[in-house]
This record gives structure tokens, C-alpha cells and sequence, in this order.
């Protein structure tokens, strides 16, 4: 994505301190910045901007602060680059743990802002990805057991191999144009139903 059709938000309630973010996205090609001043509101307000980044900037963060915008990072699953200007090892594992993609102590300086905000985009894309892969890893190990009980109940019922049993599931799935997890669940549906002990 190239930087220029990003739409970047900036949260800041230092006007004078968002306007050198806001200097340093622009120097670095993001011509797409709105700033929020006003915390207010803020889940609405990300929600109707629906931003592609977004650069959270707190002085003086309390822990209820930080704890607010941890929670909005969990739910706009976007890259998230926060500028804080102190803290401590609890509230960075917090950062941490509610996939901020950078989390940058006392170092808000306006030519660091570009190469931040690319690291913290790369981070949340490879995060992303990595969750992704996890999820499509846990779709094929149920699908995997769904077929390996309609397997079993076929080899039960008609005394089948395992082979046997996958061959024939392979060829209905095939003559019926769906996938064979479909095919074995189907099966194992029909089978709770003519006898509810029978997937077991």
C-alpha cells in the first residue's frame, strides 16, 4: 500500500504535539491525516473515520488512560503506533498484549515519526498474517477430526478400512461437487440422529 492512500488518524489532545506528528506524516508522503483532539466519544468517532492507521500520542498517561485505549486497540484491529512520554514495564506488556504495533517511550521527535509508522504497519501485517495462518491451522485439524469420525462410523457400519472408508467419502463428495468435511459432517449429523451414541 503505498503511503499516500493511507488514511492516518492522529489522537492527541496537544494540539501543538500532533501538529509535529501531523508535520512529520506529511513530510514522509502521508498526505491523509485527521487529527482527534477531543477523547470523547473516541471508539464512535475511529468507527465513522475508519482509519487504515492509527498514531496515539499521550503526555502524561494514567493507567485508566492507558487502559481505554488498550481496549480500542483490541476491538479496531488496526496498526496502532502510541507515543507515550513515560512508563513502566506493566502498562508496555499491556501495550504489548493489546497489539499495539509500536509502542515508542519518550520519543516523539518529528523525523522518527514515517519510520515508525512503518515498522508499527509491517509489525501489525506480519501479527496479522501470523494470525491468520493460526486460524486456517485450527479450521484443519477440526476438519480433519469431523472426517476422521465420519471415517470411523463408516468402518463401524459397513466394516470398512480406513482407506475404504475415505475412498467412499472422497467419490460422494466428488459426485455431489461439495468438500468431504461437508460430506462427513452430513454423515455424522444423520448418524446422532438415527442413533445418538453412534459418532461417540
Amino acid at each position: 500500500m503505498k503511503s499516500r492512500s493511507l488514511n492516518v488518524l492522529v489522537i492527541d489532545e496537544n494540539r501543538i504535539r500532533a501538529s509535529i506528528i501531523e508535520e512529520g506524516l506529511r513530510e514522509g508522503g502521508y498526505d491523509r491525516v485527521t487529527i482527534i483532539d477531543d477523547m470523547h466519544g473516541l471508539a464512535r468517532r475511529i468507527a465513522e473515520l475508519n482509519p487504515d492507521v492509527i498514531v496515539i500520542d499521550l503526555e502524561n498517561p494514567n493507567r485508566d488512560m492507558l487502559e481505554s485505549f488498550f481496549q480500542i486497540s483490541r476491538a479496531v484491529q488496526r496498526p496502532i503506533a502510541m507515543f507515550v512520554d513515560r512508563s513502566d514495564e506493566a502498562s508496555i506488556e499491556a501495550a504489548v498484549d493489546a497489539g499495539v504495533s509500536a509502542y515508542i517511550v519518550d520519543g516523539l521527535k518529528q523525523e522518527r515519526v514515517r519510520p515508525i509508522l512503518k515498522m508499527a504497519i509491517s509489525r501489525f501485517n506480519a501479527f496479522s498474517r501470523l494470525s491468520r495462518e493460526l486460524e486456517e491451522t485450527r479450521g484443519e485439524l477440526e476438519n480433519r477430526k469431523i472426517v476422521d469420525r465420519a471415517k470411523g462410523l463408516l468402518m463401524r457400519s459397513r466394516g470398512l478400512s480406513e482407506e475404504a472408508a475415505y475412498a467412499l467419502l472422497r467419490k460422494t463428495a466428488m459426485n455431489q461437487n461439495r468438500k468431504i468435511v461437508e460430506i462427513a459432517q452430513s454423515l455424522i449429523t444423520a448418524a446422532s440422529m438415527l442413533d445418538p451414541g453412534a459418532d461417540e
